[in-house]
């Protein structure tokens, strides 16, 4: 795998196959980038819907109407759509649990090492939840991250993929009733192959030169 040319082959889809189904195995891919994305203090912020059925995109395409119909073509006719959610609340629940997890999968042997973890973990969301007051904001950019993952990883699998923020975030939240589950809509990527005229797939890809973004000292 040269992950180079991964990189400079993936780009952002706007017309789908409909024809074309993403495998089984693949789509367990799919869902392993999901959940093993990194996440600043483990803290994994997130909650996916994924949808490839009709029903499911129907539902999901449901917030690209109006200004935003444009995005309806591709959530209807790629193979699999997620939505991207993110937590309301860091609470100092969810930060045992995330270690009581921790200690589970055998990453924690002793109660003082747990200990230790909470105190970490807690430190650093306090630096969010007290001192800078931007915990929504954190846990955004962890969702993030997690999506810059699953672009990458998709490309490797020979996914054709986008993401999508051009959604009513709201109307995924009414739709999916998602606050009374502690969470948001962010965001949306489309999954699948891309149709064979679409006009973004031969475009040459254009970046700032590695020159003017990377200083070396």
């Amino acid at each position: 795998m040269n992950i180079v040319e991964i990189a400079q082959t993936r780009y952002s889809t706007k017309k789908f196959d409909k024809t074309r189904r993403i495998s089984d195995s693949d789509l367990a891919q799919v869902k392993a980038l999901l959940r093993l994305s990194p996440s600043s203090v483990n803290s994994q912020p997130w909650h996916f819907i994924m949808s490839g059925t009709d029903e499911g995109k129907t539902r999901i395409a449901k917030a690209a109407q109006g200004s935003y119909v444009a995005n309806e073509s591709k959530i209807l006719n790629c193979s699999h759509v997620i939505v991207y959610c993110v937590k309301t609340d860091f609470s100092d629940d969810y930060i045992h649990a995330i270690t009581n997890q921790e200690e589970a999968d055998g990453r924690i042997d002793s109660q003082e090492m747990k200990d230790k973890v909470n105190a970490v973990r807690t430190f650093y969301a306090d630096l969010h939840r007290v001192n800078w007051h931007d915990t929504q904001c954190w846990m955004e950019k962890q969702v993030y991250l997690n999506m810059g993952a699953l672009l990458l990883g998709a490309g490797a699998l020979g996914l054709d993929a986008v993401p999508i923020e051009g959604v009513d975030t709201q109307v995924l939240d009414e739709e999916f009733n998602l606050a009374s589950q502690g969470y948001k809509a962010l965001a949306v990527v489309a999954l699948g192959y891309k149709q064979a005229d679409d006009f973004n797939a031969s475009l040459p890809k254009s970046r700032w030169a590695e020159s003017q973004i990377i200083s070396e000292i």
